[in-house]
């Protein structure tokens, strides 16, 4: 799309994964989902890459994944900052 900003990943080796990710998935939900046509992401295997590579990188900068990843909506801590 003209016009359209980028936003970059995390980790600055990621972004080229996160745009095509974007990319394919605007294209997937626009062309395909929206009109009922599909309602599994085409774009798994480039999302899964792109998360591979987020990971190295908040592990490269000692961030707890599994603290990442937690689900805390709906439960106690939902409405207290983290540690």
């Amino acid at each position: 799309m003209k016009g359209e900003m980028k936003m970059n990943s995390v980790g600055e080796e990621c972004s080229d994964l996160k745009h095509s990710y974007d990319k394919c998935f605007n294209k997937w939900f626009a062309e395909k989902f929206l009109k009922g046509l599909s309602s599994e992401d085409d774009c798994k295997n480039i999302f899964t890459s792109y998360q591979s590579c987020v990971k190295k990188v908040l592990k490269s900068q000692n961030i707890n994944i599994a603290e990442v990843e937690k689900d805390v909506l709906g439960t106690s801590e939902e409405n207290h900052p983290p540690p």
